[in-house]
C-alpha cells in the first residue's frame, strides 16, 4: 500500500501537484487518469521516489519515504518494477538478457537461478519461445509483454505502468490489461498506471483518481465513475460518443 498525503510539486512558478491525497491499494489496479497537463507523469515520478515532493508525505506500508535512510531508499528501490510507455527494451540485448537484466544489477543470484526466473516470468507473459529474439523482431506487443516480464521478475512489491497500452491496437490491449491485472491479483503488488485508455479504465479501473490541473479532482471505481455527477469528469470520461453511450445505457438500467 501506498499512502500519498497532500502533496505539492513546484517547477519554478509552475505549481503542477496542488495538495494531492490517495492511497493505491495493494492487490488492486490503481489507474490514473487525466488530460495532458494534469500532473500524472510528475505524480508518477514522485511515487517512483524520482522527484521529492515539496510538501506533503509520501509512506509504503506505512513508512515515510522521505524519512527512511539512503540504504532504505535503495532497498525500497530494488522493490519498484516499471513499465515504460515505449517499452524502453535495450537494442542490443536479446529478450533473456532484457529481463535478465534487473536480476543482474539487483541480485547475487547465480546464472542458472536467473535463467530459471526469466524462463518463468516468460513463460507467465505467454513467451516462451521469444528468448534468443531481439526486440527489433518481435511485435510492439510482444515487446510489452517482455517488458512486463523484466518489471515483475524482481518480484516487486510495486508495479508502475506508464501508458502500457500506447502504440498497441484495441484487441493488444486488452491482453496487457489483463495480463498486468492478473499479475497484480496473484502477487498482491500495489500497482499503478497512468493512462489515457478509456477501454483500461472501465475493463481494470479497480481505483480510479482523476487529476485535474494538479488536483485530485474525483476517486472512485469503475463502477462509480458511471455514477458521478462530476462535470470535469464527466467532459472527460464521456468525451466520445461511444462512451457517452455507454453511461446512457448504464443510467437506464438504474432506472
Amino acid at each position: 500500500m501506498i499512502e500519498v498525503k497532500d502533496i505539492h510539486k513546484s517547477f519554478g512558478d509552475s505549481h503542477i501537484l496542488k495538495g494531492v491525497s490517495t492511497v493505491l491499494e495493494k492487490g488492486k489496479t490503481n489507474l490514473i487518469i487525466g488530460q495532458s497537463g494534469s500532473g500524472k507523469t510528475v505524480f508518477l515520478k514522485c511515487l517512483l521516489g524520482i522527484f521529492s515532493p515539496d510538501k506533503g508525505s509520501i509512506s509504503y506500508e506505512g513508512k515515510d519515504y522521505a524519512e527512511m535512510e539512503i540504504d532504505e531508499q535503495k532497498d525500497l528501490s530494488k522493490e519498484m518494477g516499471m513499465v515504460f510507455q515505449g517499452s524502453a527494451l535495450f537494442d542490443s540485448m536479446t529478450v533473456e538478457q532484457n529481463v535478465m537484466f534487473p536480476l543482474r544489477m539487483f541480485t547475487k543470484q547465480s546464472k542458472s537461478e536467473m535463467r530459471d526466473r526469466v524462463n518463468e516470468v516468460l513463460a507467465r507473459v505467454n513467451l516462451n519461445d521469444a528468448h534468443k529474439k531481439f526486440p527489433a523482431e518481435i511485435s510492439g506487443g510482444m515487446q510489452k509483454r517482455v517488458a512486463i516480464a523484466r518489471a515483475i521478475v524482481n518480484k516487486p512489491k510495486y508495479l508502475f505502468c506508464d501508458e502500457p497500452n500506447s502504440g498497441l491496437d484495441p484487441k493488444t490491449a486488452i491482453v496487457i490489461d489483463t495480463l498486468i491485472h492478473e499479475i497484480t491479483k496473484e502477487n498482491q503488488i500495489t500497482t499503478v498506471i497512468n493512462t489515457h485508455d478509456m477501454n483500461s479504465v472501465m475493463e481494470i479501473g479497480e481505483k480510479i483518481i482523476f487529476l485535474k490541473n494538479g488536483f485530485k479532482e474525483w476517486e472512485g471505481t469503475n463502477k462509480e465513475i458511471f455514477k458521478t455527477d462530476n462535470e470535469a469528469v464527466t467532459d472527460f470520461v464521456y468525451s466520445s460518443d461511444l462512451f457517452k453511450k455507454v453511461r446512457q445505457m448504464y443510467i437506464e438500467e438504474r432506472n
